[in-house]
């Protein structure tokens, strides 16, 4: 297959942005890197002077949030299949992105997710939580589930089709984009049942009850502006499944 193209998305992002980036040098296949940079200040642009050789994109200027930024990265994309790395996150092993494209090889795929573990920020061999993802299938939405996002791969035809992240959803923009994608046209995803990447702790919409509460009213808009109806427990149990993700780490 060809290229796969990887956006990251920084901002003050210095501390731990090496993890990202070498696992990103280390994949084992064509890789066109972009970095989009929301005009750092910490130091995260000294660090990319080092990584110039292998970031094929690196645009530093102030924009309208991650998501936004993650848009520009994708319009800036020529690979065929498109994955999202957070600048926190790495990739579990040098031969990840491999092991994605072997499952693009199919042509009938469209897409194609697998597992996460969330590690503890300063420890990374500390495994905090377990997200197994399981076999896609559409009636699962309505039971909560959803891929976890840094694993989802999508061919570049399907964001050309279907559009981009929605930022105006907020921290549930990557769900919406899956939701629509999945659920509403139906995109073909393969499942990979193995981890492809590790997350700090950390994430932006569970730090608070507040929060909390917040996403699942932006998760229900994501069902809105889709014309889809979820059940009356379908986002209430999206939190709700992720308590298996601690027992079973």
């Amino acid at each position: 297959m060809s290229r796969i193209s990887i956006i990251t998305v920084t901002y003050n992002a210095a501390e731990h942005l090496r993890d990202c980036l070498d696992s990103v040098r280390e994949q084992g296949v064509d890789v066109e890197h972009i970095l989009i940079d929301g005009a750092s200040t910490d130091g995260t642009l000294n660090i990319l002077g080092a990584y110039q050789d292998q970031l094929a994109h690196v645009i530093s200027e102030k924009d309208e949030g991650m998501y936004a930024a993650a848009n520009k990265g994708i319009g800036l994309a020529t690979g065929g299949v498109i994955g999202i790395l957070n600048a926190d996150d790495f990739y579990f092993s040098k031969d990840t992105l491999s092991k994605v494209a072997d499952a693009f090889s199919d042509e009938d795929v469209d897409a194609v997710y697998g597992d996460l573990v969330y590690v503890d920020r300063n420890n990374t061999e500390k495994v905090v939580r377990a997200w197994r993802s399981g076999e896609y299938q559409p009636r699962k939405f309505y039971q909560g589930w959803m891929p976890p996002h840094p694993t989802f791969f999508v061919r570049r035809t399907m964001y050309e089709q279907y559009g981009l992240f929605n930022p105006e959803q907020g921290t549930a923009a990557d769900y919406e984009l899956m939701l629509r994608m999945l659920l509403k046209h139906g995109i073909r995803a393969a499942y990979i049942p193995e981890v492809l990447v590790k997350m700090r702790t950390g994430g932006m919409s569970n730090r608070s009850l507040k929060k909390r509460l917040r996403a699942n009213r932006m998760d229900r808009m994501a069902w809105a502006v889709n014309d889809l109806s979820p059940y009356p427990w379908t986002l209430w149990m999206k939190p709700i499944r992720k308590i298996g993700q601690w027992v079973n780490k």
